[in-house]
């Protein structure tokens, strides 16, 4: 089951039937190593989180965040913008619409 919170919808543990409709597996992966940095969403993102833990602070929040890690499939929206602070390397899969 899917949770909402700060426009950021996070799906821990779906199931692989739920992946593999998805197409998940097929999807480009990306990582990066314990880091801090801004991003901004110019498209919808879909992705999969293989491994690490981050938290996510939408702009506009304050201190308030987001925390995401390995086996969440979350969703963040077009236009988005916020930082990452990476706390565990990240590895996932992820699909731009």
């Amino acid at each position: 089951m899917a949770t909402e919170k700060l426009g950021i919808k996070v799906e821990r543990n779906p199931p692989e039937s739920r992946l593999s409709e998805l197409g998940v597996r097929q999807w480009p992966t990306w990582g990066c190593e314990k880091s801090k940095f801004p991003w901004t969403y110019s498209a919808k993102e879909t992705c999969y989180l293989l491994q690490g833990k981050v938290k996510v602070y939408p702009d506009g929040h304050g201190e308030e965040f987001v925390e995401i890690a390995a086996g969440d499939l979350v969703v963040f929206p077009k236009g988005m913008s916020c930082t990452w602070d990476v706390a565990e390397a990240v590895d996932k899969h992820y699909n731009f619409e």
